[in-house]
């Protein structure tokens, strides 16, 4: 028998059910055996009981009691196959990368890793693709939403994904995304610090989890509800029809971006789960639909991130280019790229 073991969720665990986890750990478990231990008691999640579909969150910390020795063993390393379409396609999202690190601009509509409804093409599958003379794959040290395109770091040894997801955690990286929303918020800057609640998902192209917004003053008496901040700034307008913002998470909770934007009446474009045509728009339509020539995708990018590289200790500055239907629609309305400031909630930073 082993003995009891304490294991950290890291970025590439969270929001994985806790049963879903322990049978990726090990696989020689059965749902029975699971069920009966968080019924026991035995397996807990910070302290705390836990019901099998419980989703993990990162930094949680789970118990697991002591294992027989065919329970305990190891996951078998499952050696996927990548066909040369996609060997190449994800190696052409490299945008940078030394001896440490990889960084990939992620196309839209392609998955950060697998999970429920997610299929097997998604990047942590296609990593293998991506050791470029490494006897081991690289990690994710964080993700980014299946719709949600740009910057996703990977860290090519255990050491520098610890480190990495460190910084994450503490927040020392700066994240900067570009968004077009329907209609024009005002101020032209501000915050925005709904709390967030996990709630069903409703509508044809809303099912599944959904977050809800929580009025900051009820945070702390609504179970389940976590603080959430969000800073945007004004890049540009298309009227009062459409408007061009940088976004900052500065918490990282759950569509944390697209359920405040929603929030405050200006969903960003594209998103039938948050912007479905019930929702309220500020601007001249309804939902996150502005009709015309833009593209019904999601137009949320993750733009430029900030680090300092966890081996060399010098500042790291990358910048994601706008995947082609975005720049589509900054084409039709006529915003700049070139004009557009590194960090436009940074005083000092002017590129025009």
């Amino acid at each position: 028998m082993s003995g009891v073991q304490t294991r950290t969720i890291t970025h590439d665990d969270a929001e994985m059910r806790i049963d879903r986890w322990l049978r990726k750990e090990f696989p020689h478990l059965t749902q029975g055996r699971i069920e009966k231990m968080c019924r026991k008691g035995e397996l807990r999640v910070d302290g705390g009981r836990v019901k099998p579909n419980a989703r993990l969150e990162y930094g949680q910390k789970v118990r697991i009691p002591p294992l027989s020795e065919a329970d305990s063993q190891p996951a078998p390393v499952a050696l996927r196959k990548i066909n040369k379409s996609d060997t190449k396609m994800i190696q052409d999202c490299v945008l940078w990368k030394d001896e440490h690190i990889i960084a990939l601009n992620k196309p839209p509509g392609l998955p950060s890793q697998g999970g429920s409804g997610q299929g097997e093409r998604h990047v942590d599958g296609l990593a293998e693709a991506l050791k470029f003379g490494y006897k081991e794959k690289p990690k994710l040290v964080h993700r980014l939403d299946k719709d949600t395109s740009g910057l996703l770091l990977l860290a090519r040894t255990p050491r520098v994904a610890r480190a990495l997801s460190e910084a994450l955690r503490h927040r020392n990286v700066r994240k900067i995304y570009w968004a077009a929303v329907a209609g024009q918020p005002s101020p032209k800057a501000g915050s925005i610090k709904y709390g967030l609640l996990k709630a069903p998902g409703r509508g044809q192209r809303g099912e599944g989890e959904k977050m809800q917004c929580i009025h900051p003053r009820d945070v702390a008496t609504t179970e389940g509800a976590k603080r959430s901040h969000t800073d945007y700034a004004i890049q540009d307008t298309a009227g009062t029809r459409m408007t061009w913002v940088a976004l900052v998470p500065i918490t990282g909770r759950t569509h944390q971006l697209r359920a405040h934007m929603a929030e405050i009446g200006h969903p960003i474009v594209g998103d039938g789960k948050y912007g479905g045509s019930s929702s309220e728009n500020a601007g001249d339509g309804w939902g996150a639909g502005v009709g015309g020539e833009i593209s019904r995708k999601l137009h949320l990018h993750a733009r430029t991130l900030i680090i300092e590289h966890p081996i060399k200790k010098e500042m790291i500055t990358l910048q994601a280019p706008l995947p082609e239907h975005m720049q589509r629609t900054w084409d039709y309305v006529g915003w700049n790229v070139d004009h557009a400031p590194l960090d436009p909630f940074n005083m000092d930073d002017d590129r025009s």
